[in-house]
């Protein structure tokens, strides 16, 4: 299953900010500053918790690292959720078909 360390990383809003911008692409450092108007000292410290919890990989390009997503770790944070997710389909489910017994 999931550890505990994955939401403590997911926590941190600067990290999903980041997150979310290497979803849509991958971004050098200096592009993830620029996107999210922070210092680049301040995103290199989240990147290297991220990378560390392994939601995120970087490969060198000429003398600029670039960062992508890893899609294990939010595959392990998904499969966590997928019984919550399930209790809530459920409860919808039966809200339903208690409002459609009303008509």
């Amino acid at each position: 299953m999931v550890s505990v360390d994955a939401f403590a990383v997911l926590a941190e809003p600067t990290r999903r900010r980041i997150l979310e911008r290497l979803r849509r692409a991958e971004s050098s450092v200096g592009d993830l500053v620029d996107a999210l108007g922070m210092s680049q000292p301040a995103v290199s410290k989240h990147l290297k918790v991220l990378r560390e919890a392994g939601f995120v990989t970087c490969r060198t390009v000429a003398r600029q690292r670039i960062y992508r997503i890893e899609v294990r770790p939010l595959q392990a944070v998904d499969g966590w959720l997928a019984p919550y997710r399930r209790l809530w389909t459920d409860h919808l489910d039966a809200l339903e078909r208690h409002l459609d017994s009303q008509e």
